[in-house]
């Protein structure tokens, strides 16, 4: 490697110097917009953990064949939802998603089932349709424009639609989901067809309802609510997530721009103390040439 000079270490600095700027700049936006995910996902928790309990409860008491959204069916074509962000620059926050989706569809491929995707975000997008995936539809640039219960509502009528027509026997979600500030885990769940689970206690207590017009119409209409809203709340946990891994990462690199103009400005340094002594080297000798 050719050695630089004092000229091109200084450009070097400043232009490390700037990309901190930025960086700290990132982090900031990330952080405002984290505070306003946070409050959007707390309210949108109890709801749905509410909504979907309540489904898996009366999911008891009905007939499964009587409506086309509760009968129960060999996985043999299932569907995933991912969901990513539109952009990077916010760590593994991407490929985690992307990876665990990876293998779990190899996974049931070689169980010979047919896989098919159906991507939310830019970066989901381009990594299911370089690898010619089937794809269901794509979905980009939802943070900014369709981050709202009528994007859902449409998703969810699409695999709704696919599950009643039995082009699909499954359907599983993919995202991230936050655990705390700091920290956020990769979920892989299977959300539909719904699977009663109750506790006894719960189970006499649902007892005491009467349920109109039918357990099965009803449940059929809050098969379709749950689903929106299930995915509603998965691009709101992504959203959240996304919001922290960015504000972690650019802060990083903020620390990490710190330390390199420390590092480059003791080489600025060394190498303008080894120019002065040179010239004054050069100035002696000149000197002791005249005498």
């Amino acid at each position: 490697m050719a050695k630089l000079s004092t000229r091109d270490i200084k450009s070097k600095i400043k232009g490390i110097k700037n990309t901190q700027r930025i960086t700290n700049a990132m982090k900031s936006v990330s952080a405002a917009k984290l505070r306003k995910a946070q409050n959007l996902l707390q309210a949108t928790r109890p709801y749905s953990e509410r909504m979907y309990e309540i489904a898996n409860h009366l999911a008891l008491y009905v007939d499964r064949t009587a409506h086309p959204m509760l009968e129960i069916r060999e996985e043999k074509n299932v569907d995933f939802i991912v969901i990513t962000a539109d952009r990077g620059l916010a760590g593994a926050f991407n490929s985690n998603v992307l990876k665990a989706t990876f293998n779990k569809i190899k996974e049931f491929e070689e169980e010979g089932k047919k896989v098919s995707v159906l991507p939310i975000g830019r970066k989901a997008v381009q990594f299911f349709r370089s690898r010619n995936f089937d794809i269901i539809q794509s979905y980009e640039d939802v943070y900014r424009d369709n981050l709202n219960l009528a994007f859902s509502s449409k998703v969810g009528e699409l695999v709704a639609s696919r599950y009643i027509n039995k082009k699909t026997d499954a359907i599983y979600l993919v995202n991230n989901e936050s655990i705390t500030t700091a920290h956020y885990e990769t979920k892989i769940r299977k959300f539909f067809p719904l699977e009663a689970e109750v506790s006894l206690k719960a189970l006499g207590s649902l007892a005491q309802y009467n349920i109109e017009p039918t357990k099965e119409q009803v449940l059929g209409e809050l098969c379709k609510r749950c689903i929106n809203f299930q995915i509603y709340r998965a691009l709101v946990e992504s959203n959240t997530a996304e919001h922290a891994a960015r504000m972690i990462a650019m802060d990083n690199a903020t620390k990490n721009a710190g330390e390199a103009i420390k590092k480059w400005t003791i080489i600025f340094n060394k190498a303008r103390q080894e120019a002065i002594t040179t010239e004054l080297i050069d100035i002696i000798n000149a000197a002791e040439a005249i005498k």
